[in-house]
């Protein structure tokens, strides 16, 4: 286990174990090794974080109530004077919205902005920590919430607010920006959303049309066990308090329960649809048009999502920009290793943002520093930068499997239901929190469990940067089944480093054109509806096209390194059939074919 990595997300796991559940062959060009020139080098910028000015003073627990009634609590943290009493004047405001127990998670990091000029406002969310109601995560009241929490902070009413307001948190508390920020609270003029989702369905909840159990049981039990710890005291009701707890506890009945009863059992909750897609960011981030930072991880459980929403929001006109680096879930919190990146650290970043677009303090060198897009470059341990997401710095390459791809052994894929669990998956779906010794940083062991495909050495580098098509022809024994691919590099001593995955289950199999993104005319991000309606049947021994979705990266294939795809039927812990699929593929043996009229291939978006 990785404690030290769940220091940010993770500050009750303790507390919750006990809630948890026991085509054609490419042309000449495509088929050539790529000749590629260096990608630019993130510039190391000089800008510096101004100095701490100010103490800390925190009002807790401070009743904000809703048009309906019930009452959320929030801490207020103010610059204070030097003998600890809050310092005059209105200062800008930086919200957070926490459904994690503000009371046991701490001020979240807000205080490195309080020290330098801003009051931080952290609220439990609806049914979580002290506040009132039952949990219902981002539904349409939470969403209501979080417009009159963030006009409240900025009411003339407010001693300590000047009107001015950013906001700023990670994962939940990234999500949720995007919902306040689409209903254009007064005052709005900057967000820092750190590991945000995008669409929770493809995102989280189901990559692939499979029930993700890596990462789901685990955070609906956080949830849960946070908000049973006894709220504080209501001082002028006490009573409250009493009711406050049997409110979170029904909510884990309504909404936590059946929920995951739905989606095991292969219910409603198993497909795309309404409840998903009032929940995802990008169903309204066209609705956002503050300068927003978007950060994420390449080994992060929001890996897909986040790009998309920083390359929605640019095409959209807004000031945007997009920072990936080596992190998992719980690692983006802390983002060590910028060293190089051009960018500090995130709480300086933040303030250099906010700075910026909340006190308006002039800054002629942040676009210089800071480029549209900074990833860490996996295979080089460099930063690289680029101006768009998919846009002409990049270009589709095609690789067929079994030609430029070939055959390390055979083709057939035994269904064992260990496959996935000696690889960089299992660090990256439990959010950092479990990893094998051996298996994050090399996936020879699990490859072996699979079929693979790699390329002759490469002869220059390749290096590639977006999502990924591995649009192959398969057939199972099954009615039913998973295929999961990792997109991998083969050092010259034989190590494997698993770069990036996709999943798709093969029911799911329908692609919707118009809303497939290409490049140069191949398509690099299909997209599967995931719908009831749009499942097809499955005929043991067909073979079938099924497109899978590998989620974006920023990588280099070194010269003398191969180029590897691994091809599964399982991905453990991550992900885990409903009863539904159980019963239709749980022994199909899968077999991937490559022949001239049964074509499967890898098209990646390579640097130019």
């Amino acid at each position: 286990m990785k404690l030290g990595r769940l220091a940010f997300l993770f500050p009750f796991l303790a507390l919750i174990t006990t809630f948890l559940p026991p085509a054609l062959t490419p042309s000449a060009a495509q088929a050539a090794p790529a000749v590629a020139a260096q990608p630019p080098q993130a510039r190391v910028g000089a800008w510096k974080p101004r100095p701490a000015t100010y103490d800390v003073v925190v009002e807790k627990d401070v009743a904000i109530t809703m048009s309906d009634g019930v009452v959320l609590l929030a801490d207020i943290h103010r610059p204070a004077k030097a003998d600890g009493t809050p310092a005059a004047g209105r200062f800008p405001v930086i919200l957070t919205q926490n459904p994690y127990n503000k009371n046991a998670s701490g001020g979240s990091g807000g205080d490195y902005f309080v020290q330098r000029g801003y009051v931080f406002v952290q609220t439990d969310v609806r049914g979580t920590g002290s506040s009132a109601g039952q949990w219902d995560a981002f539904g349409d009241r939470e969403q209501k919430d979080g417009l009159e929490v963030a006009n409240w902070a900025t009411s003339k009413q407010r001693p300590w607010s000047n009107g001015e307001l950013g906001l700023w948190g990670a994962s939940y508390m990234a999500i949720n920006q995007f919902f306040t920020a689409a209903q254009h609270p007064r005052g709005l003029k900057a967000m820092f959303p750190i590991v945000p989702a995008g669409d929770v369905y493809r995102d989280v909840v189901a990559s692939g049309g499979q029930i993700d159990a890596g990462f789901i049981p685990l955070w609906f039990g956080l949830v849960t066990g946070a908000g049973l710890v006894p709220p504080a005291v209501n001082k002028a009701r006490p009573e409250a308090t009493l009711t406050t707890l049997l409110q979170h506890a029904s909510g884990a009945l309504g909404f936590q329960v059946p929920m995951l009863a739905s989606a095991v059992l292969g219910s409603d909750a198993a497909y795309d649809g309404a409840f998903y897609r009032k929940r995802s960011p990008l169903s309204v981030v066209d609705e956002i048009d503050v300068p927003t930072f978007v950060t994420a991880g390449q080994y992060d459980i929001f890996q897909r999502g986040a790009p998309m929403l920083f390359d929605r929001m640019q095409r959209n006109g807004v000031d945007t920009k997009l920072l990936v680096g080596p992190w998992t879930h719980t690692e983006a919190a802390t983002a060590a290793g910028l060293e190089g990146s051009g960018i500090n650290s995130l709480n300086e970043m933040a303030l250099r943002w906010f700075d910026t677009h909340l006190m308006g303090r002039p800054d002629s060198t942040l676009d210089r520093d800071v480029a549209p897009v900074t990833y860490h470059e996996i295979g080089s341990g460099k930063w690289r930068t680029m101006q768009s997401w998919l846009g002409s710095e990049v270009r589709a390459k095609t690789y067929a499997l079994g030609s430029t791809l070939k055959p390390v052994g055979g083709d057939t894929i035994l269904p064992l239901p260990v496959q996935g669990l000696c690889s960089r998956s299992t660090s990256q779906w439990t959010a950092g929190a479990l990893a094998i010794p051996g298996c994050e940083t090399d996936n020879r062991i699990n490859d072996a469990l699979g079929a693979s495909y790699e390329t002759a050495p490469a002869t220059s580098d390749l290096a590639f940067s977006g999502p990924l098509n591995a649009d192959l022809s398969v057939s199972t024994t099954g009615t039913d089944g998973l295929i999961s691919v990792s997109v991998e590099d083969v050092a010259p001593d034989g190590s494997v480093d698993r770069i990036t995955g996709g999943w798709q289950t093969l029911r799911h199999r329908a692609v919707d054109p118009a809303r497939s993104r290409t490049l140069n005319g191949q398509v690099v991000q299909p997209w599967h509806p995931f719908t009831r309606e749009a499942e097809q049947p499955v005929r043991p021994g067909q073979i079938y096209r099924v497109p899978v979705e590998v989620f974006p990266t920023g990588a280099v294939i070194k010269k003398g390194h191969r180029l590897r795809v691994t091809v599964h039927s399982y991905d453990v812990p991550h992900l885990l059939p409903n009863v539904k699929q159980l019963v239709r593929g749980v022994a199909g043996v899968v077999t991937v074919h490559h022949g001239a009229t049964t074509p499967s291939t890898l098209t990646l978006p390579a640097r130019k």
